[in-house]
Formats: C-alpha cells, sequence, structure tokens
C-alpha cells in the first residue's frame, strides 16, 4: 500500500513539474515580453554623428499625434553616417530595428520607424523629418 502512495506522488510530481514547466510567458519573435500595455509613442529622439555626440541643434519636436519627429542638425552635419536613437514608452519595440549607421541623406525621402505597443496590437509610423541648419 505504501508503494503505491508512494509511486502516485511521484507521478503527481512530475505531472506538476511537467506542467509548470510547459507555461512559458508569451514572447515575440525577438524574445521581448509580450505585455499587456497598449501605449505607443516616441519621447525622445537623438542623432549622433560617427564620433557618437549629438549633431543636434536642438531638442527635436516630437508629435505624438500626427506621428512625427522633427530635428535639425548642425551645419556640415554628415547625413550618411548618423545614429538614431529613440526613446519609446515602457515595453514598446521600434521597427525597423537600429543595428548601426543610417543614411538621412536623401532630405526629400524621410525615414519611416514604426513603434509596437507592449500588447503588439497597436502600431505606429513616425517620420523623421531632418532639416540642415543654415550656414
Amino acid at each position: 500500500m505504501k508503494k503505491y502512495f508512494s509511486i502516485a506522488g511521484l507521478l503527481l510530481l512530475a505531472a506538476f513539474t511537467w506542467i509548470a514547466c510547459t507555461k512559458e510567458n508569451p514572447v515575440d519573435e525577438d524574445g521581448l515580453l509580450i505585455t499587456t500595455r497598449a501605449e505607443c509613442y516616441v519621447s525622445n529622439f537623438e542623432l549622433l554623428g560617427t564620433d557618437f555626440q549629438t549633431v543636434l541643434t536642438g531638442a527635436p519636436q516630437i508629435d505624438t499625434t500626427a506621428c512625427t519627429v522633427k530635428a535639425k542638425v548642425f551645419f556640415g552635419t554628415d547625413l550618411s553616417n548618423l545614429y538614431p536613437q529613440f526613446s519609446l514608452v515602457t515595453d514598446a519595440k521600434l521597427d525597423p530595428k537600429i543595428t548601426g549607421k543610417v543614411n538621412f541623406s536623401d532630405l526629400d525621402h524621410p525615414k519611416q520607424y514604426t513603434v509596437i505597443s507592449g500588447n503588439r496590437q497597436v502600431r505606429k509610423t513616425y517620420t523623421v523629418y531632418i532639416t540642415v541648419q543654415q550656414p
């Protein structure tokens, strides 16, 4: 009888362990945790040159309603070698990912980045307009 209780106990322990291990937190294709947050916006923007110093002449204008970022860079800035940095609301992510230098030299065709909410349900595409300071 004692033997049967031991076997039944081990089977229950194994079943509970298996259930606990199979329950995973939801993650997206990038391995980021999917949360319940629906907020989706850019809170700050920065542009760095090849020396990793800012090339912005002042604070960027971020319009969360029109989904635009307007930034002015110093005269003479090499627009083909800039490192953009976005600050996003908590749990949001950016698409496309920024993995290195970005070429902003074609001012007639501004870059677009999509901010995706923490619950991955809301997407807002921001257009980044760069202007160069006059000499």
